[in-house]
């Protein structure tokens, strides 16, 4: 493995998740900003896009309130779109700057391996969200599945 690689294995999360849909199903939650609005965040928060613009070098705006009444402004900026298998984001904050590469699989008759990369910037940024980072993933897909469900 390259030093580069390593480098990034060592300050990653992934993911995986089968969906009960099409790769084109699973990829229009990502695409279609209504859609996006509903699962996009942790368990119990919510999103307000301000701004959407999902086509490579395209920026979008949101705000996820929390359950506690606190806003957390976000800003992503599409790096890669190859519809329906790539979708590559920035989050190019400095407090919490990471890169989440998520691909979509077929993974037989009607189903989609999704895998969800999430490479943050620096080592020491990954060892400080790393624990509530894991958990909060997963309840982001717990709701984009409920999401893809629900719309398939």
């Amino acid at each position: 493995m390259s030093d580069i690689a390593s480098s990034a294995a060592e300050r990653q999360l992934v993911s995986t998740r089968v969906f009960d849909a099409s790769r084109q199903e699973v990829f229009r939650a990502f695409r279609e900003p209504e859609h996006l609005a509903r699962w996009w965040g942790p368990k119990d928060f919510r999103s307000t896009i301000h701004s959407f613009d999902f086509r490579p070098g395209g920026r979008w705006e949101l705000t996820l309130h929390g359950p506690d009444g606190t806003d957390y402004k976000n800003e992503y900026v599409a790096v890669e779109i190859a519809e329906p298998e790539r979708i590559v984001i920035s989050h190019p904050d400095p407090a919490h700057d990471f890169q989440l590469i998520v691909t979509l699989a077929e993974a037989g008759a009607n189903k989609t391996q999704l895998t969800w990369r999430q490479v943050f910037s620096s080592r020491e940024h990954f060892e400080q969200v790393r624990s509530f980072v894991a958990q909060a993933n997963e309840q982001v897909l717990d709701r984009l599945e409920a999401e893809v469900a629900r719309t398939t």
